[in-house]
């Protein structure tokens, strides 16, 4: 009986040691939580067909509010196991996005050679052209990363952006970026219908920075005649950053070839800008966006987006911003200032106020 004691009470000891350990065993790990809180009070024309007006609350005016956590594990040799889940908040009603971890939702293995992930992510292209985006994606002041918009007015062909079932790399080599993404479609019968892939490379010296990305998404839907729809896109863009103020110009070569045959969808969307650093606080921002409609069924409407953005920074993590926009249709098309939103005349016209805080 004694003897059993004895082992019961080594048994414990040796478990309170281990738990002891524990912070030890666990301090090569690390989960950060991370996010952007960002709401705009916006007044906006021409929100229906009446051409009446609208003045509101929207989440996401100069970035898209979210939250995630994002960890990592060292492996030793210099390798990290890595992990990555990101939401999408709706911060003028708490709404969730369509899919929770509709942002991110990957893990992967960072080292010397880059990092490889598997998952949910954002696309090559996004990554790269990112930086050369004078208003960073803004939901409704920019038109870098508008959808494929063929069926529906106002057309703005763009850019694959959230991509699921993607293997995705990049990495970075001195003045030297390269990556890549591969996604399958999971179309059964079909290897190829639903596929996604995206290549880019990305230079840096000093102040000039310069990226070219190609892609092209499959249809997933495969028509009677075996085929299915393929988009394909080119970009490229520069920057400069001739302090305090910094260039940016940039272009998407997109083209989409239908599964059933007909005219392809054409078009050739540009942009630039500049951000001018007034002060340590103060920046502002002025960019163009012009899309050149070559071919398709929407029409030659070239439509077109001026926006201006004063942003004033409270804190490194805190700003304040007011916005101004106007989007005009160069053949009588009805247009938005949104990247996403419907649009009702061949104008609209747009000003608001935002704050953001990034944790």
């Amino acid at each position: 009986m004694k003897t059993t004691r004895t082992l019961r009470l080594n048994a414990l000891c040796a478990g309170l040691l281990a738990l002891c350990a524990a912070p030890a065993a666990f301090a090569q790990s690390s989960v950060t939580v991370y996010g952007i809180a960002d709401v705009l009070m916006e007044y906006r024309d021409h929100m229906n067909a009446a051409g009446d007006h609208r003045f509101g609350v929207t989440s996401g005016g100069m970035n898209t509010s979210r939250w995630g956590l994002r960890g990592s594990e060292d492996l030793g040799g210099g390798l990290k196991a890595v992990f990555q889940l990101e939401a999408e908040v709706g911060m003028d009603t708490g709404a969730a996005g369509s899919s929770f971890w509709g942002r991110q939702a990957n893990v992967g293995l960072d080292g010397d050679f880059g990092r490889v992930i598997v998952g949910r992510s954002y696309s090559t292209t996004y990554d790269f052209m990112l930086p050369f985006d004078p208003m960073g994606y803004a939901p409704f002041y920019s038109w870098a990363t508008s959808g494929g918009q063929i069926a529906t007015l106002p057309r703005k062909d763009g850019m694959v952006t959230g991509v699921s079932n993607l293997i995705k790399y990049q990495g970075t080599f001195g003045p030297v970026k390269l990556g890549a993404t591969y996604a399958l479609g999971e179309v059964a019968g079909s290897d190829s219908a639903g596929r996604f892939f995206s290549l880019a490379g990305g230079y840096t010296a000093g102040p000039f920075a310069a990226a070219l990305v190609v892609d092209q998404r499959n249809g997933a839907t495969i028509a009677a005649n075996g085929r299915y729809d393929k988009e394909k896109a080119l970009h490229w863009g520069v920057s400069y950053d001739w302090k305090p103020v910094k260039l940016f110009l940039a272009q998407r070569v997109y083209k989409k070839e239908f599964a059933t045959g007909g005219a392809n969808a054409k078009s050739t969307m540009t942009w630039l800008g500049a951000t001018w650093q007034a002060t340590p606080a103060i920046s502002l921002t002025p960019a163009v966006y012009f899309q050149n409609i070559s071919s398709g069924a929407s029409g030659t409407d070239d439509p077109r987006l001026f926006a201006l953005r004063a942003k004033y920074e409270l804190s490194k993590r805190t700003s304040l911003y007011a916005v101004a926009s106007t989007a005009k249709s160069g053949d009588g098309g009805v247009v938005s200032v949104s990247r996403d939103d419907n649009g009702f005349a061949d104008s609209q016209s747009s000003v608001g106020l935002g704050i953001q805080h990034r944790f």
